[in-house]
């Protein structure tokens, strides 16, 4: 078992780098959990890697607040709306399964991919600044919409808020993942207090992971601070070609 414990605390290390530069950890993390813990209950190793997760998040969020200008009067509404509606889909997801949401996200990631390809000067530099109350509202929207599919189902959704704040809020790919790690931390904390609550958690191995990911998160989110938006494009693109496989092979071939 100490062997899988050491595989699994380096997944959550990568996954970790990965999802603080763009999102999508959860491709990393999530199938190293399944696959070490094969007889463990699927809601027990969700609920074990959302609490492996945030705290990798919320220091890479706290990170990119201490170097890239964040509108907490933006943000902020928009997070608790991100954390209202991703409880709401944990609690709707126990009624209707996303057997239609899954066979289609891999056409939307795909759409995504290659709109941002052809787009080559799409989030290179932030856009014109929106008016406060405009800006206020799209993140508002952005927040519940993508907290709500966060706790239906899930995968994609860092990299869904960083292409939602770079098409419809202007925000350069270095800002954009700053904010979508606010919003994601308000996501991730919804469904961490569902699963909580109904007792899907392995706390021992939960907190043991979350240390690997916190210092993957450091790592990654120095390396997008560092290299700024082009970098974090790449990444991006990277990460949803991955999601795109990953989603499409889940939705067709399992």
């Amino acid at each position: 078992m100490s062997f899988e414990y050491l595989l699994l605390g380096l997944a959550a290390f990568c996954a970790g780098l990965v999802d603080a530069v763009v999102g999508g950890g959860g491709l990393i993390q999530l199938p190293a959990l399944f696959s070490a813990l094969p007889t463990t209950v699927p809601a027990t190793l969700l609920g074990t890697s959302k609490l492996a997760g945030i705290w990798g998040t919320s220091v890479a969020a706290f990170n990119y607040a201490r170097v890239v200008p964040i509108q907490w009067r933006v943000v902020a509404p928009a997070a608790l709306a991100a954390f209202a509606f991703s409880f709401a889909g944990a609690f709707t997801v126990t009624h209707i399964p996303p057997t239609y949401l899954r066979k289609a996200l891999p056409f939307i990631l795909l759409a995504i991919a290659i709109y941002t390809f052809r787009k080559k000067e799409l989030g290179k530099n932030s856009g014109e600044p929106l008016a406060l109350s405009r800006e206020r509202f799209i993140a508002i929207l952005i927040g519940a919409g993508i907290g709500f599919y966060d706790g239906f189902f899930g995968p994609g959704t860092g990299s869904f808020l960083i292409f939602l704040s770079v098409r419809f809020l202007g925000y350069d790919f270095l800002k954009a993942s700053a904010v979508s790690k606010c919003l994601n931390v308000a996501c991730n904390a919804a469904a961490l207090s569902w699963f909580a609550y109904s007792g899907h958690l392995l706390w021992f191995l939960g907190l043991g992971m979350a240390v690997c990911g916190v210092l993957g998160s450091l790592t990654g989110s120095h390396l997008a601070i560092k290299h700024g938006s082009q970098f974090v494009r790449r990444v991006f693109l990277l990460v949803v070609v991955g999601l795109i496989l990953k989603t499409g092979y889940d939705g067709f071939l399992r």
